[in-house]
């Protein structure tokens, strides 16, 4: 049998997420249980290109400088991408596909010319299992769902192809230092008397003693975890959480090969102030355990950060959004440890014999309870 004809021809950046294969010109996947570039054709494999990385932590980058948009060329890429008209994901399409469905909100999308000048990521974090593995996960956590319709659930199960799709994510590091000012309360007991019945009794009362408390505290943080896209509540994203980011790969085109990899549309600064956010929690508890005692008030924190780095990463997700009866219900899988998030769906009818259930129930009890 011969093999597929090649993509046809599409921007230089397009092209250069195809790999063909060396054996018979059709294109590699990357392979997840492998680790691998396959051939779905011949079935030949081929192993991961290697970069420039020496083996370590990956490189971070200067924060303030990309902010100034003095990052240097080679840290800058410009990729084709189409922009569903629903969700506004800006995702990026194979070389010869024209038409497809949105893999987050399922409304139909037709690729589109517009380039996106964005920064490379610096690290990727491969898929772990195959769409099979994603769909049997979703299922079975689907199947959990009692008051889930059942027509969902065989819809679900007919198997719709689930959709990998690489999400992208900043991690920060940044040097806190922080000065606070505050009170820390020390419990004591009272003993007072009262009248109960026509009794004297006592009883202990605990009281907060307050005295004024300052001082400093600092924290390094390191890779903290911010969403980069708009296209999926975040209540589903930190859901998936942890990943485990010690496994991460230096970023190289290979690993998307046979999947699809999403622009970010939050940017490097409003990806900070959340980071931001994130680090001002911590800090506020480094803050009260630095005042001790058995509580603390805190009238002001000032924290002065220095030395931000970051790196523009993705992770792996297998997406499934599913119309039915009119509604889209979207569900993702971790494509690492295998965690499910999705939309809840509930059946009218299954909620409404649940009720009838439990009032038969509750009356069978009652008339028990009154027979006795």
């Amino acid at each position: 049998m011969p093999p597929p004809p090649p993509s046809s021809a599409a921007s230089n950046n397009e092209e250069s997420h195809r790999f063909p294969c060396e054996q018979c010109g059709a294109d590699y996947s990357y392979d997840p249980a492998n680790g691998t570039l396959t051939c779905g054709h011949c079935g030949h494999t081929d192993s991961i290109r290697s970069g420039p990385w020496t083996g370590g932590a990956l490189q971070e980058l200067d924060f303030r400088a990309a902010v100034a948009d003095q990052l240097p060329e080679a840290e800058i890429e410009v990729t084709r991408v189409s922009a569903c008209p629903n969700c506004a994901a800006q995702v990026e399409f194979d070389p010869d596909t024209h038409a497809k469905e949105c893999p987050f909100c399922a409304t139909p999308v037709v690729t589109g010319t517009g380039e996106n000048r964005h920064i490379k990521p610096k690290g990727v974090l491969p898929f772990a299992f195959a769409e099979r593995e994603a769909h049997k996960a979703m299922s079975t956590w689907l199947g959990r769902l009692w008051f889930a319709p059942n027509g969902l659930k065989e819809y679900a199960r007919k198997g719709r192809r689930m959709q990998g799709i690489y999400v992208p994510y900043w991690t920060y590091d940044a040097q806190t230092r922080s000065a606070y000012s505050g009170q820390r309360g020390t419990v004591y007991y009272v003993t007072e008397t009262y009248q109960q019945d026509g009794e004297t009794k006592t009883r202990q009362v605990s009281k907060v003693r307050w005295t004024p408390a300052s001082g400093r505290v600092q924290r390094f943080f390191d890779d903290v975890l911010v969403l980069a896209s708009k296209s999926l509540p975040k209540r589903y994203t930190e859901a998936l959480e942890p990943w485990d980011l010690s496994q991460l790969e230096p970023y190289q085109p290979q690993y998307l090969a046979g999947f699809r990899a999403e622009a970010y549309t939050v940017d490097l600064e409003a990806g900070f102030a959340e980071a931001g956010r994130k680090m001002d929690r911590v800090i506020e508890r480094d803050v009260r355990f630095d005042i001790g005692g058995d509580r603390q008030r805190i009238s002001h924190i000032d924290t002065k950060v220095s030395e931000v780095t970051f790196k523009h990463i993705l992770l792996p997700v297998w997406l499934a959004a599913y119309k039915y009866r009119g509604k889209t219900y979207r569900f993702v899988v971790n494509g690492q440890s295998g965690r499910v998030q999705g939309e809840r769906p509930y059946s009218a009818w299954k909620i409404a014999f649940a009720v009838l259930l439990a009032l038969a129930v509750g009356a069978g009890i009652a008339l028990v309870a009154s027979q006795q």
